[in-house]
């Protein structure tokens, strides 16, 4: 399983661009169109190009952030290269950008990837007397663990991932790293053997704070009982709230729920819109937006194009249509073979 690293933490005194751009209020002093209708809109890369010229100006006149910010804003808009020469820069001043520097040498961003490089800034990071690193602390720990769970730049070790994580997770402190809180609810239930009263405890902890991936382990661990009394209808709430706010491997759960009860009509509809997605480009943008893992991502389509699939081939609250059947079956397998197998077993099993 390929983990994905933590982002930059809040500064306590500026998070990012639009902070800075809050104290500063020639930020808002740029040109707006005007469509016709009395409505102003900003052009994104005018908003880009106008931000990089205040940040000169400031750089200019010695302010030391807008230098970080200047590199924070390359990164977020995907000029890596750019952002790495600038953390690069400043490295020995900024831990922000000793924290970035980690994340894209781990990754591979703007450089060839190394891994032992992105260990040492994020080591540098949790070994760091200085106050200014204090808020990078936790997220830092959660990035090491992920290098110790994938044996990347250091000797693989499942314990000290977890020791790691652990410390990242702060007993559930929403201002820790919540990304170690939600890998914790599932390290523990994909272990050997599996704890999954504390896996129950971390997808909690970590839902509580606000992650998509947590709440739909939540529904799931409901559903079948896992940690936790069976509850359908505490499974189905955590579902379908993680299923509006995107997460898809909830969303194909879903699928399957309707199917075995046979919501046929709501199946098919539901089902369609989340198997057509692409799974080229519309799994590293939901990623992306959503934080949750590419891998359940992909399950959760697989999910969704089998029994789309299912519902074309036996006419099932859609017109039935083997032609179509077979495309979304060969997506299913495509994407998630095992599960695609798994799922026409049971089916073949139930006669359904």
């Amino acid at each position: 399983m390929k983990l994905t690293s933590e982002k930059l933490p809040k500064n306590p005194f500026y998070s990012s661009i639009t902070h800075y751009a809050a104290k500063h209020q020639k930020f808002f002093q740029w040109k707006k169109e005007n469509t016709g209708t009395n409505i102003y809109h900003y052009s994104h890369a005018n908003l880009v190009d106008k931000a990089l010229q205040l940040l000169r100006e400031r750089i200019m006149r010695g302010d030391a952030l807008a230098y970080f910010l200047r590199g924070q804003l390359y990164f977020e808009e995907g000029w890596y290269e750019d952002a790495l020469g600038q953390f690069e820069d400043i490295k020995e001043k900024d831990h922000q950008a000793i924290y970035q520097l980690g994340v894209m040498y781990y990754d591979g961003l703007g450089t060839v990837t190394n891994a032992e490089k992105g260990v040492e800034y994020m080591k540098k990071i949790l070994d760091s007397p200085c106050p200014k690193a204090r808020h990078l602390k936790f997220a830092a720990a959660y990035n090491l663990g992920r290098a110790y769970y994938e044996g990347k730049g250091v000797k693989r070790s499942d314990e000290e991932a977890e020791r790691l994580w652990l410390f990242a997770a702060d007993n559930g402190n929403p201002k820790a790293s919540v990304k170690a809180q939600s890998i914790l609810g599932l390290y523990y239930s994909t272990k050997e053997p599996k704890e999954l009263e504390k896996a129950f405890y971390w997808h909690s902890e970590a839902c509580g704070n606000g992650n998509l991936e947590s709440q739909g382990a939540l529904g799931l661990m409901y559903f079948y009982g896992q940690g936790i009394r069976q509850d359908t209808e505490a499974a189905l709430h955590c579902l379908r709230e993680a299923a509006e706010r995107g997460n898809v491997y909830a969303q194909g759960h879903l699928v399957e729920y309707y199917y075995k009860m046979k919501f046929f009509t709501k199946c098919a509809a539901f089902s369609k819109r989340i198997a057509d997605y692409d799974e080229v480009h519309d799994v590293p943008m939901i990623a992306q937006v959503t934080d949750c893992l590419p891998e359940f991502i992909s399950r959760g389509m697989a999910m969704a194009s089998f029994y789309h699939a299912r519902c074309l081939q036996l006419g099932l609250g859609i017109t039935k249509d083997e032609a179509k059947a077979k495309q979304y079956f060969s997506k299913a397998c495509r994407l998630n073979p095992t599960l695609a197998d798994e799922l026409h077993c049971l089916l073949i099993h139930q006669r359904i």
